[in-house]
């Protein structure tokens, strides 16, 4: 770290220091489609605490990207957060002007993105990229975010970090432009870093690179992380906590272990189930049947109740409420008492 770069964190108005680094509260998140507005993200709340790796979990279209980019308010125009909260450190981001709102993105919390090659600007060398939230939230001279830049070259472990800080895009492999994203995002030393499947697109043994650099960086630097995945085999070797979604709501809330010892609600288990294993032998993979509902025509009642194998009267006409399940956990599920919801509104 440059003596002359300040990137240390001191408590801001307005914040709690005693607080979760991170805490949604009912969190609502529309869309405005030709066929009105649907509901992609319902009355999701979590809280990641000091240090606390927690994942996201669920199929494509389930609202953890959406929950996400909530957090940071990078939501594209069609979309609308209406209703909940979403603090750091006790303060509701979401009651933030533009203007404050900019000052927590990239320094107090910061996001890899899932497509470094999308993400990274293709005209600007990496270490422009990587110095540039130093120049926006530090003041930093380019010199000073030039010098920075190769420091955090080096802590993701690019090699050869002096001159490739003078590189673009294009010229970087899939896994050092991960890396790279991965610098960028720690310029600022943020308590918290969102990580939007961070091993897509990379072959196996890069994944485990990239995994093995931010569980150093975790513990080294104190870093809370929220991971939005659909693999669950990242969730058991990197995570204490997971929050399991499904239309839009989460269905299951529980510890990491706890979770693949004895999962809760039946869409767990049977993503579980689906996972495969080297002592199967020959035997096929368990699927879920049917498919995930268009959010323009969900079902009624609980929305897994078409696919359910466990399915009770009341689940096709009530919504069940996120209930303590056993062990620590909460599932939606009428299988841990008779608790509803309201039906999602509009």
């Amino acid at each position: 770290m440059t003596d002359s770069v300040s990137t240390t964190r001191g408590a801001r108005a307005g914040e709690d220091a005693t607080a979760p680094v991170l805490e949604l509260r009912g969190l609502r998140v529309g869309f405005d489609t030709d066929d009105g507005r649907i509901t992609a993200v319902d009355g999701v709340s979590f809280a990641i605490g000091n240090g606390e790796a927690l994942a996201l979990v669920g199929e494509s279209g389930c609202g953890k990207s959406v929950t996400a980019l909530s957090i940071l308010r990078l939501l594209p125009r069609s979309a609308r957060i209406s209703g909940g909260e979403v603090r750091y450190r006790g303060r509701d981001l979401l009651a933030l002007d533009e203007h404050a709102m900019r000052a927590y993105r990239g320094d107090r919390i910061a996001m890899i993105f899932q497509e470094p090659m999308t993400s990274l600007n293709p005209v600007m060398t990496i270490g422009d990229q990587v110095g540039e939230p130093l120049r926006i939230h530090r003041d930093a001279s380019r010199a000073e975010a030039r010098k920075r830049a190769v420091e955090l070259l080096d802590i993701v472990q690019i090699p050869d970090a002096r001159s490739r800080v003078d590189d673009y895009p294009h010229q970087l492999s899939g896994g050092m432009r991960q890396r790279a994203m991965i610098a960028m995002a720690l310029a600022c030393s943020p308590e918290l870093l969102i990580a939007d499947e961070p091993t897509t697109a990379l072959d196996v043994t890069i994944q485990a690179g990239i995994l093995e650099l931010l569980a150093s960086l975790r513990k080294s630097l104190g870093l809370s992380i929220l991971l939005i995945t659909h693999n669950l085999g990242i969730v058991a070797e990197f995570c204490e906590r997971a929050v399991v979604m499904y239309t839009g709501r989460i269905v299951e809330d529980a510890r990491v272990d706890t979770l693949f010892r004895e999962p809760k609600h039946p869409y767990t288990r049977g993503l579980l189930a689906s996972l495969p294993r080297l002592s199967s032998g020959a035997r096929r993979l368990s699927t879920i049947p049917g498919v995930v509902p268009d959010l323009r025509k969900l079902p009624t009642g609980c929305t897994f109740n078409p696919r359910c194998p466990e399915l009770m009267p009341i689940c096709p006409s009530a919504v069940p409420a996120l209930m303590p399940a056993g062990g620590g956990s909460r599932a939606r599920c009428f299988l841990y008492g008779d608790a509803t919801e309201t039906e999602r509104g509009a």
